[in-house]
């Protein structure tokens, strides 16, 4: 049990092992290829946050419902923008259907991850009724349960392992798309279970709290020293709390743990594809080349990058140095000449688009094997089922014509 996850993960990759479903190398990312595969019943949405990953995850379940697959979307985002746009009033730890999604037998239901209801949840099915009573009642479970950094990455990973068990017991969805949380780092949510199932199977905190017996007899002096200044700090009532949880909890530390390595398990497989979404930003960019190879290192299935919100390209051929040029005219003859801060606008537009087009490349070159889609921003925000449609054409690169 103390053995970590990191521990049994397959050997280090140079490069990302990249899926099946989306091609044999890099160049353009086949997205419906990827959504129409019946092979694929896992897609996570990854990146770090702001990066539009809500977005992505909800038009890629749409787009798969409306090409005849039964979808549920499991998203993880605060600003419940995935609601709204889906036209349900609230969303929750329950998948809810999406009205008006879903096409030749296909379906889409979509749910927002409660932390705390899939923490209590796992209590619940785990423990005895006496036992579980116990447990969400305890303060310091309460506390845990609801703000413990990493709780929520490791409580996303435990509903995508309920949902998955779900459907392979009565056949309801054959795709899940999951959008990782709002993380400070996009690492968080591989490293959250083992970094949560550490902490709660800690040594120090079970022998702080184990009482003197045998051998601890010998440390007594020494825990009484930590307890003190601990109980100085916190208060004894928290230690109490602390220690009540722990003798509830022991025997429920296997489980998470069992468990936690049997979802990691299923993200490796060929089932599974990741999509790293990123913005055409130099830190976004960074971060996707860090997950990338993060999900080399633990043998992670990669479909491809996203480029999300990327600028879009005018469309005529007029450089940005041509627009400069014929500017200056104009304001030679005019200098409050209309045209000419036009063409000015049009010039600082290109550039734009030319150095993301020189990020991306910098990305591309550094990972040759990573097939990728670029979205062009849109003029307004993603509030509804049209918005999200948009935004999947745009993923298979469907322009309007």
């Amino acid at each position: 049990m103390n053995r970590s996850m990191s521990a049994q993960r397959q050997p280090s990759r140079t490069r990302a092992r990249v899926g099946p479903q989306s091609m044999t190398g890099g160049g353009a990312l086949d997205v419906d290829r990827l959504l129409e595969d019946p092979h694929t019943g896992i897609i996570v949405c990854c990146g770090s946050g702001g990066v539009g990953k809500t977005t992505i995850s909800a038009a890629l379940a749409l787009r798969a419902a409306e090409r005849g697959r039964n979808v549920v979307v499991l998203t993880i985002d605060p600003a419940r923008r995935l609601a709204q746009s889906m036209g349900i009033e609230a969303l929750d730890n329950t998948p809810r259907p999406v009205k008006d999604a879903g096409r030749d037998g296909g379906s889409l239901d979509a749910m927002m991850l409660d932390m705390k209801r899939t923490f209590d949840e796992v209590v619940e099915s785990q423990a005895s009724p006496e036992k579980a009573r116990q447990i969400l009642g305890n303060p310091f479970y309460v506390a845990l349960s609801s703000s413990f950094a990493g709780t929520q990455e490791y409580m996303a990973m435990e509903k995508l392992g309920q949902i998955h068990a779900g459907a392979q017991r009565d056949g309801g969805y054959d795709l899940i798309v999951v959008d990782t949380p709002p993380s400070r780092s996009a690492l968080d949510f591989l490293d959250a279970p083992e970094r949560l199932s550490s902490f709660l199977d800690g040594r120090f905190i079970r022998l702080l709290l184990a009482p003197a017996k045998g051998p601890a007899r010998l440390m007594s002096a020494g825990l009484g020293m930590v307890t003190n200044a601990l109980t100085k700090v916190l208060g004894a009532q928290v230690l109490r709390d602390m220690q009540t949880f722990v003798a509830a909890f022991d025997t429920l530390f296997g489980g998470f743990r069992q468990r936690a390595q049997k979802t990691f398990e299923l993200l490796q497989t060929d089932g599974t594809a990741f999509l790293v979404v990123a913005a055409p930003e130099p830190d976004a960019l960074r971060e996707a080349a860090y997950f990338v190879e993060r999900l080399s290192e633990d043998d992670m299935p990669l479909a491809g990058l996203v480029v999300n919100r990327a600028s879009p390209v005018p469309q005529d051929d007029v450089s940005a140095e041509e627009a400069m040029a014929a500017a200056q005219r104009l304001r030679k003859q005019d200098a409050e000449s209309l045209t000419a801060g036009l063409l000015r606008l049009h010039a600082d537009r290109v550039r734009i688009v030319e150095r993301e087009a020189q990020i991306r490349r910098r990305f591309e070159a550094a990972h040759p094997q990573v097939p990728t889609a670029v979205v062009p921003a849109l003029a307004g925000d993603v509030h509804d089922l049209e918005g999200l449609r948009q935004v999947g054409a745009l993923l298979a690169e469907e322009r309007p014509t």
